[in-house]
């Protein structure tokens, strides 16, 4: 049974993968939550490798980077990986993503009109 400690929102980020130039690639970030992702690539990863991650939430700004992820799983083009550790900047960067992600649809459209 998998036991989540974080809410994972579905998400259709383009991001981007390496490992120490072993491996390279880009996907689709599928799953989002504070402390992990799923990604969809067709590039096979295997579990246990450590992954540098960019999650590109915007074409405005620069991508988001996950300086250390570990792979847990790998299965029918996607893997797992769990964040081990992120900058300052960067964790601010994915609290302030999942917190949004996390609003209800009228909030947003609430804050988009404050906003205005």
């Amino acid at each position: 049974m998998e036991q989540r400690k974080g809410k994972r929102f579905p998400v259709g980020f383009r991001s981007s993968f390496s490992s120490a130039n072993i491996i390279s690639g880009d996907g689709t970030l599928n799953e989002l939550s504070l402390r992990g992702c799923r990604v969809r690539s067709l590039i096979e990863v295997n579990p246990g490798t450590v992954l540098q991650i960019r999650v590109h939430v915007s074409d405005h700004e620069s991508p988001i980077v996950i300086s250390h992820a570990i792979v847990r799983w790998y299965r029918d083009g996607s893997f797992g990986c769990e964040f081990v550790n992120l900058g300052a900047e960067e964790w601010a960067r994915l609290r302030a993503v999942t917190t949004e992600l996390e609003k209800e649809p009228y909030q947003k459209a609430k804050d988009a009109s404050e906003a205005a």
